[in-house]
């Protein structure tokens, strides 16, 4: 359905006014319970929590070393291609981001 913007808004007067008293009125006096949808697949190993104890987890990322074509910045320590050295200093390679 299409939106008329230039259409002119309905003002508060035109627009029926209730008080939070009605509107409270109109959905009842029974509790409402929020319904919550668990996955049978969520379990709580599968949460990480701040601050959460992780000295006894083991790793399974694989590290690869540097490549012929890549540097390290001195700066920003970012494993970068070669394309992206933009000054050499002592040694020291920076990142066109750091020296930018």
């Amino acid at each position: 359905m299409a939106t008329d913007y230039d259409a002119p808004r309905k003002t508060e007067e035109e627009s029926p006014a209730e008080s939070l008293e009605a509107l409270q009125a109109s959905r009842g006096s029974g509790a409402q319970t929020a319904v919550i949808d668990i996955d049978e697949n969520d379990t709580a190993e599968g949460i990480d929590l701040p601050g959460a104890d992780l000295s006894g987890e083991e790793l399974t990322v694989i590290v690869v070393p540097e490549q012929s074509d890549e540097f390290t910045c001195s700066s920003c320590f970012l494993v970068r291609h070669r394309s992206q050295i933009a000054l050499e200093k002592n040694g020291l390679k920076y990142c066109r981001d750091c020296e930018g």
